[in-house]
């Protein structure tokens, strides 16, 4: 698979209106592409959000999520994110990704020797609608992808209807769920980069998915009994083998973009002093793989505060860690993350220890744990969960906190994952940044992108009231 596979889908607009007779066959290329097998849109969509949400996450997501912070002027890090410079406008992508999957959709629906395609498709568009709507709020979502048909002006449907809705993300996740169930077709998956055609394993990641989208409306809906079915079903990912991953290749087209980035450019994102006290108070040692040592003493691991105003503020970058060898030198171990069994085993412990689902939360957690030291390579210290600052409860630390702190270090490599967790639980604690240019406030939605207001503007215009002229600082509905 070429990484510009994405090129190869031409999508033919016909003018209604001619100069002459003909136009329209004059200007129609005999040899351009009108359709597309369905194996090459999977395999071009999966691969593209592979790609780009790892790359956002990288430069973006672990930004707002401070994981990382990024030296230079980067005004994104400063929370003024109408403003994204190496990334922070996930918008396009993922309305591109949709729509590529609503074609893949459609020849799944429309023709029996692509109904293989089914499940998969539906399990994809939930996947995309709950990142898109869980970073904006409100959304075109019911009338989104319907330019064909003449609605270019699509309106916002409200996040719980995304969610919960009829074409929403719980009844898409159903409707796979009983597809892959119910094919007996000879036809096999193909173009399937994640889990090699293994519709067990795409049922198996509904599931999964469709309890972590329950888990995050959990304060806004009564969803214990849903979460129990899924639990008792034990049909969702448990172990590394079912890891709902795309693993980058160590050179291109297939690598992880950061690793072939400039080398002044990759070495803008370093540490975070949020992300260095909470490694240094679990003794973690995935310190030394997610970072490097200070180039001006190889015995120091040391971070930054986020949001620093390089036009005030001197920065000496030997004093500070880079990001490290993992994303970069030895990049070909890296894996784009969807959905994975450490996470899995989070939300089970978090559902666990508030009593969503019957469960030992401490044995779920500490395996989460385990699962997350093997995912990023790393050996976890014997002590590590029995007397160490990560043992579970310990000095009556909490629980929740525990939890979701180990998700927040395993997830860097996961997109905005980190910043979305903060906002629904309010962990791991995040620091006032250095030179806020949002009031010293986190930031708790992304805003609509200016080509909104230009394109779809009476809409636009209609959702941004809803959220405080388009602000940052207005919660999603989950979130409220």
């Amino acid at each position: 698979m070429k990484k510009f596979d994405k090129y190869i889908i031409a999508i033919l607009l016909v003018s209604g209106v001619s100069c002459t007779n003909n136009f329209e066959k004059l200007n129609i290329n005999p040899t351009a592409p009108v359709d597309v097998q369905p194996e090459l849109l999977l395999r071009k969509e999966l691969f593209d959000y592979a790609d780009q949400m790892s790359y956002e996450g990288f430069v973006a997501g672990n930004l707002l999520g401070q994981l990382f912070t990024a030296i230079d002027f980067n005004l994104f890090d400063r929370h003024s994110l109408t403003e994204p410079q190496y990334g922070g406008n996930p918008w396009p992508f993922l309305y591109e990704n949709l729509r590529d999957n609503e074609i893949l959709l459609a020849k799944s629906k429309g023709n029996a020797a692509y109904a293989v395609y089914e499940g998969p498709a539906l399990i994809y568009k939930a996947y995309l609608a709950s990142v898109l709507t869980d970073l904006y709020g409100d959304v075109p979502y019911s009338e989104a992808l319907k330019g064909k048909e003449g609605n270019v002006t699509p309106r916002f449907d409200t996040q719980r209807d995304i969610y919960l809705g009829k074409g929403g993300i719980i009844e898409n996740l159903d409707a796979a769920i009983a597809a892959i169930t119910n094919y007996k077709g000879a036809p096999k998956l193909q173009g399937d980069i994640i889990f090699n055609g293994d519709l067990s394993k795409w049922k198996s990641f509904a599931n999964s998915l469709k309890f972590k989208a329950l888990m995050r409306i959990s304060a806004k809906e009564n969803v214990a009994e849903q979460l129990k079915q899924i639990y008792a079903s034990g049909d969702y990912i448990k172990d590394a083998t079912q890891n709902a991953v795309y693993a980058f290749t160590a050179s291109q087209p297939n690598n992880f973009r950061m690793s072939t980035a400039r080398i002044g450019d990759f070495n803008l994102f370093i540490m975070s002093e949020t992300m260095d006290e909470i490694l240094t108070k679990l003794d973690d040692p995935r310190k030394q793989v997610l970072f490097r040592p200070t180039a001006n003493n190889a015995n120091v691991y040391k971070g930054l505060l986020n949001g620093p105003d390089a036009s005030k503020l001197s920065i000496s970058v030997g004093n500070y860690s880079f990001s490290g060898r993992i994303f970069r030198e030895d990049a070909g171990k890296l894996k784009a993350n969807f959905l994975t069994s450490f996470e899995m085993n989070f939300l089970l412990a978090e559902a666990a220890e508030k009593g969503l689902i019957t469960a030992d939360a401490k044995v779920l957690y500490e395996t989460g744990v385990s699962q997350a030291f093997d995912y990023w390579y790393s050996t976890m210290p014997a002590n590590y969960l029995k007397t160490g600052p990560a043992a579970y409860k310990i000095g009556g630390a909490n629980p929740i906190e525990q939890i979701i702190t180990q998700k927040w270090i395993a997830n860097i490599i996961n997109g905005y994952e980190g910043w979305t967790e903060f906002r629904r639980t309010g962990f791991p604690k995040f620091k006032t940044i250095a030179a806020s240019l949002n009031q010293n406030l986190i930031p708790v939605r992304m805003p609509y992108p200016t080509t909104e207001d230009a394109l779809n503007n009476v809409n636009f215009k209609s959702a941004a009231e809803k959220t405080n002229k388009n602000s940052i600082n207005s919660s999603v509905w989950w979130d409220n």
